[in-house]
This record gives C-alpha cells, structure tokens and sequence, in this order.
C-alpha cells in the first residue's frame, strides 16, 4: 500500500511539471513578445522624444577660410531639435551654397551632435574683377578675395569678351601647368575660350589657344622656351609649334 502510494506521488509530480512546461511553452512566446514591445517602445521614446538624443553641438571641421560661426549659421541647425528628425540634406544644401565650400558632408555625431565636413576650394590664380582681386580655383569658381596677390600665383586677366566659361577654361589651362612654369608667369590673357595667352615674366609671350592637350602643351613650351629665343610662341597647335 505504501509502495502505491509513493508510486502514485511521483506520478502527480510527473504530471504538474509536464502541466507546467506546457504552460510554459505558451507564456514564453507572449513573455517575448511583450518584451520586444518594451524595447520598441524605449527605442521610440529615446530617438523621438527624449532629450538624451536631442542636438547639442554642431562640430566644424575641414574649414579654414570660412569660421566656425559662418558654418553653423548657414547650417541654421535647430539647436534641442531631436537629433533624429534634423533634415541632414537641408544643411548640407546650405553650407554647399557657399562659394567657398566645394564640397561637404553634414552627419549625425550621436548621441547629440551634427558634424559637417567642409572642404574648401584652392585658388590656382587670381582674376582683377571689377577691381576686386578673387581667387579662382580649378574648376572656374570665383570664390575669394585678396588684398594682394599671393606670391608665384598666375594672374588671370580677362578680356570684355570672357565670360564664365573661359574663365573656366583658363582655370584648367593654369592648373595643368608645371610649378616651374607656373612661376614663371606674369599674367594670363583670356579673350575667349579658345584664345588664351601666357606672358612670361621676361614678357614672353605663349599662345596657347583653348585647354585641350594643356599637358602636352606644357611640354612643348618647356622645350621651346629652353631651347630657342623669341618673343612669341605659338603652341596651340602642339603637333606643330611656331615661334616669332
């Protein structure tokens, strides 16, 4: 009777913990569920709604000719707003609009700051417009000023025929040069895009036409200014150079 009973004993234990891992094997499934549902809804809260994640800082970094201050101005990033909502490409629009920025980058820093990466245009010349000194970089842009021209830099003059894309043209012509040709101009001549003049600083003249072979061009100068002596020389035609 004893042996029964404890028989018996051990099977109603068999039973309830069976009972309770099937019990078990259903409450999981919602106990995760209801998890994953606190976690979406603390992500949500955090990002959307927190001050935790909202902008604090706007970090500058890449600039050199523009301030700090004249970057964030133009970000115009609303300062509290939370960092998830901030429109990224809005600011970079702005700060791309500056005539000194060829190209920036305005990430999120989080948890609560902007980061925009600027880097800034180099003048390869500098062009007397209206009087004023601007520097121009290699793709044409006017994008500064200068009190006095810097040092070794070519001087791009152009005539009441250049517009826009000569000056462009000029800027491809002046770039493609070697440092040490380069130096050794005084000024540039643009009348159009097609008639562009080298003075040299001994006021030597190179007719150099448009932009196109400018590499080549360059070679055939240096060649022709070591080896023959003359005021003019014509290489817009680099297959067949001319001097005077």
């Amino acid at each position: 009777m004893e042996r029964e009973e404890r028989t018996s004993q051990r099977t109603r234990r068999r039973f309830a913990r069976r009972q309770w891992a099937r019990r078990w094997l259903s409450l999981r499934y919602v106990v995760a569920a209801v998890a994953v549902v606190a976690f979406l809804a603390t992500s949500v809260w955090l990002v959307f709604f927190s001050a935790t994640l909202q902008v604090q800082k706007v970090e500058v970094v890449g600039n050199d000719l523009l301030s700090d201050a004249r970057v964030r101005e133009m970000a115009d990033l609303p300062m509290g707003e939370q960092l998830a909502l901030v429109d990224l490409d809005r600011a970079d629009a702005r700060v791309g609009s500056l005539a000194e920025v060829r190209s920036v980058d305005v990430t999120r820093a989080w948890p609560d700051g902007v980061r925009i990466e600027v880097v800034e245009r180099t003048a390869v010349a500098v062009v007397d417009i209206s009087g004023r000194l601007r520097g121009l970089d290699a793709d044409g842009v006017v994008f500064r000023d200068y009190r006095t021209a810097p040092k070794g830099m070519p001087r791009i003059r152009p005539g009441a025929a250049a517009g826009t894309d000569a000056l462009k043209e000029a800027a491809t012509v002046v770039s493609a040069l070697p440092q040490d040709l380069a130096s050794r101009i005084d000024h540039v001549e643009v009348a159009t895009v097609d008639q562009i003049t080298l003075v040299m600083r001994d006021q030597r003249r190179v007719m150099w036409g448009s932009a196109e072979e400018s590499a080549l061009k360059a070679q055939v100068v240096d060649r022709l200014l070591a080896a023959q002596e003359a005021s003019v020389y014509d290489v817009s035609v680099p297959g067949n150079p001319t001097v005077r």
